[in-house]
């Protein structure tokens, strides 16, 4: 091949990489451990949600996230206590965010998936699945724009500084009766914004996904974003 189709194929391959970033809304990656003893197999089992943090207790904010953790039971098949009704199950919920760290990267264009899924990728090769309303949930998922960048490849060696903020959402379930610990998970991922009101539903989202999973296993769960109607 010779050096002007060469450059001529490289060029296209770059603004192909260059459209392809452009068009697409960075997915929400989360890291979800879950743990279980003995959590009973859903058959309508009453629960109340509380905040794991005292000083959330009664928030407004709160409670729209506690409604999205009761909405996600509920479509398992366990069911909200009615008012004045002990519950069988009392759910604890906790959320938090961290001032964010500094981060330095290159930013020159290459192979996008550069040691990903099959190199230094994580947890191996990705698989899709579909959710409800149309999400969808990759396991296993590399997202170089935030981890990393693009790796060797065309030159363009820029470099960028930013902000990375590390969050985490905590669900316990414990039985009312005696308070024995059911399940317990733990929700972590770390984002370019702190915008809480965007990054708990979505931890809520991936603790749910495949729920309650394999007691011990850490799992790496992408949550797309949207599809566009």
């Amino acid at each position: 091949m010779n050096k002007s189709k060469f450059r001529r194929l490289s060029l296209a391959a770059l603004t192909a990489a260059t459209l392809a970033v452009a068009g697409c809304a960075t997915p929400f990656r989360a890291d979800v451990a879950r743990f279980q003893t003995q959590l009973p197999a859903p058959q309508g089992q009453s629960f109340t949600v509380e905040a794991g943090n005292p000083a959330l207790a009664g928030g407004i904010e709160f409670g729209q996230y506690a409604n999205l953790v009761a909405g996600e039971l509920t479509r398992f098949g366990y069911r909200p206590a009615a008012p004045g009704e002990r519950p069988d199950m009392v759910v604890r919920l906790g959320y938090d965010i961290d001032k964010g760290r500094e981060r330095v990267r290159s930013t020159g264009f290459g192979d996008p998936w550069y040691g990903g899924y099959y190199g230094r990728g994580f947890y191996g090769p990705p698989v899709i699945v579909r959710g409800r309303g149309g999400r969808r949930f990759v396991y296993g998922y590399r997202d170089p724009f935030l981890w990393g960048g693009f790796g060797p490849g065309f030159g363009y060696n820029d470099i960028e500084s930013y902000t990375v903020y590390t969050s985490g959402l905590d669900l316990q379930i414990s039985r009312a009766s005696d308070g024995y610990r059911l399940f317990e998970g733990r929700a972590e991922a770390q984002s370019r914004d702190n915008n809480l009101q965007t990054i708990v539903p979505n931890l809520v989202e991936a603790m749910f996904t495949g729920f309650p999973g394999n007691s011990g296993e850490k799992v790496r769960i992408t949550v797309a974003p949207p599809e566009k109607g």
